[in-house]
């Protein structure tokens, strides 16, 4: 199933005019000599599949124009009887359980694909086809530049994937006119692109710059008297929304009492205003 091998794998070096350097150690943590071939056979056919649109179509006897009317009468003509021209058996009738339309998407999970990608860069580095490449310092797209590259490196007649750190145009258009060269960043490589090639070409920051970006930042961790747990957080949010809830239904009440007692005093009306005003008028002409 999958291959590993224990030994630290090396890779030759060279500048980005083609001079020879020493052999550089690969990463470990990406290079460990993994191949894991099941892995591999299912992001490749995952990537065709998904490359395919799948538009093969046909018409049903129901979508095909014409054949609104019988082709001739029921009875008498000696024929069997037909109802349409546009039926399956006739010529240039509608065709029965054709295509319709198909999705071939696959989806692979994520960590899947970085293993299959991790696999098929160990295969080209076992192979001795991974060579590391200093930076790429382009200041104009130059095909000539690059096809000296090749040639110093004895890849031009071979199929050469660049895998250059981040997107840098001058050299993705200096590789475009190649046939045989494919010019991308090195975080957007797929395990197809790599099983495609037969040599790969990797700058030397952009390993760097994807092994810092994979690890980790150690976490601080809080002291013991500042932890918490989820539990005690979650009890303190449940007490405090309930004291917001009492806060607000003790307002409420107050509101409700107080309008409660407002309406509960007496309106004075016409007849008893009358009766008041008619005892004080007796009490003054009694004094």
């Amino acid at each position: 199933m999958a291959e590993t091998t224990n030994s630290t794998l090396k890779a030759a070096a060279f500048t980005a005019g083609g001079t020879e350097r020493e052999r550089v150690d690969l990463p470990a943590d990406l290079f460990d000599g993994t191949i894991n071939m099941p892995v591999m056979h299912q992001a490749v056919k995952a990537y065709l599949g998904n490359q395919r649109l799948g538009l093969a179509y046909t018409k049903t006897r129901g979508l095909v124009t014409g054949g609104n009317q019988k082709p001739w009468k029921q009875k008498g003509t000696g024929r069997a009887r037909q109802g349409s021209r546009r039926a399956p058996h006739f010529v240039g009738g509608g065709t029965v359980f054709g295509p319709t339309g198909r999705k071939y998407n696959q989806t692979v999970p994520r960590q899947i694909r970085t293993l299959a990608r991790k696999s098929a860069l160990n295969a080209r580095a076992r192979e001795n086809a991974l060579i590391v490449i200093d930076n790429f310092n382009y200041d104009a797209p130059s095909t000539k530049q690059l096809l000296s590259l090749l040639g110093a490196l004895g890849v031009a007649e071979k199929k050469v994937l660049i895998l250059t750190e981040g997107f840098k145009p001058n050299v993705f258009l200096s590789g475009r006119n190649l046939q045989r060269t494919h010019v991308m960043p090195y975080a957007d490589v797929s395990t197809y692109h790599i099983l495609w090639s037969d040599v790969v070409l990797v700058e030397s920051n952009a390993l760097g710059y994807q092994l810092e970006s994979v690890e980790e930042k150690p976490r601080t961790a809080r002291p013991k008297s500042e932890a918490k747990s989820r539990g005690a957080e979650k009890a303190e949010r449940k007490t405090a929304k309930a004291e917001a809830r009492s806060a607000n239904a003790h307002k409420t009440a107050r509101k409700a009492a107080k309008a409660a007692g407002k309406s509960a005093k007496p309106k004075a009306t016409a007849k008893s205003a009358k009766k008041t005003s008619a005892k004080k008028a007796g009490k003054k002409k009694g004094k």
